[in-house]
């Protein structure tokens, strides 16, 4: 007898369709994978949704009291996704006419099936929804437990990113100075503000300062304050950025851009936790945790002498290294559903999300400006998009992943398969039965495309 607490723990999947054959040949195919739940016309879906919550519904379009029509099955999709725009729908419809489907799709359906269903089809698709919507459900309890601002940028599923919130975790609860590395636009002042979070300095101020945007003449004004008079236009004694983060946090960010002349006192203030003013001569106490982050090699800057190895030391007793985008596929869609958010908010607008064509367009994008690089992408199309989801052309990326000019139909069409077929291998290490999935086609036909492209997997 199947056990009740196993069937529990399978995905939901709601099947809304009025002839009750057809529910029960699918309610078969699928019951050993989903929970399975009915609905026969719009109200009895829209009641269970909002009481089962299933991540995933397949959707006739010809429901009553219109069988023969799609006005009440497309009626049910924007009211279904009213409830919650993360539901993955398949929209199932009789419909010889394509556009139709693609119509649904373009309001926000995940995908669409003719019938007579294939329900070889129809499982392939509800795997790649379903992964979808675990990713994004995990964002969204992520971003709830998290409540942070921004918080947002930094989460992940990514195995690369679990060591970086397993490294906040531990070093958050100590007073050890930290240095954040990683490509500009990873999102370095976000892990030293989460570390900030998590702390016991979290009452205190968080001071940051970038040691590269500000020139040299004026920075040791900045970081150490001046009293009246110390120089011409100093009217006024002023506090510096390290005294002002008394009791809390210093981010010193760009470290690596530190004139030689601070880095020295820089390392006193590190050594003894003590400052003097710019005109001034008395010791000032000041305690303060310090984070640092950088771009730059600064094993390579101390080998040329640009920087003091006494200084890195001390820096770096902890050391954060964030990994690019590129590095990290599997979060993007995380990243991107939650950027959209931000901006659709903050601009007022309702958007569903994103086609599956710009979600692949998303992964195949080479991201060199990182996080920073995404955020702004989303945030031009959020304020340009006129549709319910976000489409390459609305991100302009519709022509990043594109073959140069100049070659044949054929080579074209080979090298975007060469390159999807490569990207959907490598996020699931090889595992070929995964990566089908994920593309949308048979084992068999992964093989024949492996061999025919000269893919090594």
């Amino acid at each position: 007898m199947e056990n009740s607490e196993d069937k529990t723990e399978r995905p939901g999947i709601l099947i809304v369709e009025d002839d009750s054959d057809i529910r029960e040949q699918m309610k078969w195919a699928l019951e050993s994978d989903y929970e399975v739940f009915e609905a026969e016309d719009r109200k009895s879906a829209l009641d269970a949704q909002r009481s089962l919550h299933p991540p995933l519904v397949t959707l006739d379009l010809g429901l009553p009291p219109v069988p023969d029509g799609i006005t009440e099955g497309l009626r049910a999709l924007e009211e279904l996704l009213a409830l919650d725009y993360l539901t993955k729908i398949v929209v199932i419809t009789g419909k010889t006419d394509r556009a139709v489907a693609l119509s649904a799709v373009e309001q926000g359906a995940y995908d669409f099936l003719q019938k007579p269903i294939q329900l070889d089809d129809l499982r392939v698709i509800l795997r790649r929804a379903l992964y979808l919507a675990e990713l994004e459900g995990e964002n969204r309890r992520l971003q709830q437990q998290t409540g942070a601002a921004g918080s947002g940028d930094i989460i992940g599923v990514s195995a690369p990113m679990q060591k970086v919130f397993e490294t906040i975790r531990k070093v958050s609860g100590t007073d050890l100075p930290v240095l954040v590395v990683g490509e500009s636009g990873t999102g370095k002042e976000l892990v030293a503000r989460a570390i900030h979070q998590g702390g016991p300095r979290v009452t205190g101020p968080f001071v940051p300062i970038n040691c590269g945007a500000i020139p040299e003449n004026l920075l040791e004004g900045e970081l150490f304050g001046h009293e009246r008079g110390a120089f011409t236009g100093a009217h006024a004694q002023r506090r510096g950025r390290i005294e002002s983060a008394q009791r809390g946090i210093l981010f010193l960010d760009e470290i690596g851009e530190l004139p030689p002349p601070l880095q020295v006192k820089l390392l006193r203030f590190l050594q003894d936790q003590r400052i003097v003013r710019l005109g001034g001569r008395e010791e000032i106490s000041v305690d303060a945790r310090i984070l640092a982050a950088t771009n730059m090699d600064l094993g390579a800057a101390m080998r040329e002498g640009r920087f003091r190895e006494d200084l890195y030391y001390r820096l770096a007793v902890i050391t954060i290294a964030l990994p690019p985008l590129r590095e990290r596929l599997d979060d993007i869609p995380l990243l991107a559903q939650s950027l959209l958010q931000r901006h659709a908010g903050l601009n007022r607008v309702r958007i569903q999300g994103f086609t599956k064509r710009a979600l692949a367009a998303l992964q195949t994008h080479g991201w060199p400006g990182n996080v920073r690089e995404l955020e702004n992408t989303i945030k031009r199309a959020v304020a340009m998009t006129q549709g319910p989801r976000l489409t390459p052309e609305d991100l302009q990326l519709s022509e990043a992943s594109m073959p140069s000019e100049g070659i044949t139909l054929r080579a074209a069409r080979e090298a975007v398969e060469r390159e999807l077929v490569k990207k959907a291998l490598a996020r699931h290490s090889g595992n070929v039965t995964r990566a089908a999935a994920e593309l949308g086609i048979s084992r068999p036909t992964l093989h024949e495309l492996i061999t025919r492209l000269g893919i090594h997997a």
